[in-house]
């Protein structure tokens, strides 16, 4: 049972990545941040058919820059099970109540995303700003590290219920696993966006019009996940998903 909740919630955490990404903090700004991180034109990355150099160079700093925010994701979930484990080590019954406070709080977190009510005195804009980049690929991968750190209001609530949900788990493992997983939600459609740049665009501007509608879909999300972990939930929910939905043969 404890293995099938983990399975759940690393998927939820891997949805989260991917619900960052078309966030309106992240998704209009990729054609920016491809540009800036790789030194290419805009008119090199939109050629419909770019040449092997090209491809080579958007794949290797693509892969930088998602390493940099990977490692302080990671970092910052191993951080949340430490926590988590320490505070289940010295008080048992503590465990219980930091899942029902971090299912409070991710609660909150969906709620300020639907735009239903604005927290912003807990989701301010705390972004890292590079005006020049560093060179080369060291450069790529320290851009990813300030990223990471750009706490802004669209992408903050998803990460932080992630890191809610890893502090409940009581793990260190399961804090590194939870956050590698949404950092590959979040790295592979940036991957594929810069390999894929010019069908990005062509997509993008379809798909732009509904931007606000997943972000209310993701807050609504959230609030589901808050409720679960408020109430212990997520266990019972996950058997019942096994049962009816079988994910392994």
């Amino acid at each position: 049972m404890l293995q099938q909740a983990s399975d759940i919630t690393y998927w939820i955490a891997f949805t989260a990545g991917i619900l960052s990404f078309a966030s309106p903090c992240v998704l209009p700004l990729i054609p920016s941040y491809l540009t800036y991180i790789t030194g290419l034109s805009f008119s090199q990355l939109e050629d419909a058919h770019p040449n092997a150099k090209v491809r080579v160079t958007v794949l290797l700093h693509s892969l930088c820059f998602i390493l940099g925010f990977s490692v302080i994701f990671i970092l910052l979930g191993a951080i949340a099970g430490i926590a988590s484990s320490q505070i289940q080590f010295y008080l048992r019954e503590g465990l219980e109540w930091v899942a029902r406070i971090g299912g409070l709080l991710i609660l909150l977190f969906g709620v300020h995303l639907t735009g239903l009510f604005h927290f912003g005195v807990l989701l301010g804009d705390k972004r890292v700003h590079l005006h020049k980049k560093p060179s080369g690929f060291v450069g790529t991968f320290i851009v990813g590290i300030a990223f990471a750190a750009g706490w802004t209001p669209c992408i903050g609530p998803i990460l932080a219920s992630i890191l809610m949900v890893a502090a409940s788990s009581g793990q260190v493992g399961e804090g590194v696993g939870l956050l590698a997983a949404y950092s590959m939600g979040l790295g592979i459609p940036f991957l594929l966006s810069g390999l894929l740049f010019h069908q990005f665009l062509t997509a993008f501007k379809r798909f732009r019009k509904y931007i606000r509608l997943i972000e209310i879909g993701t807050g609504l999300m959230l609030i589901a996940v808050g409720i679960m972990l408020m109430f212990n939930m997520l266990g019972p929910i996950t058997m019942f998903f096994y049962q009816w939905v079988p994910v392994r043969g």
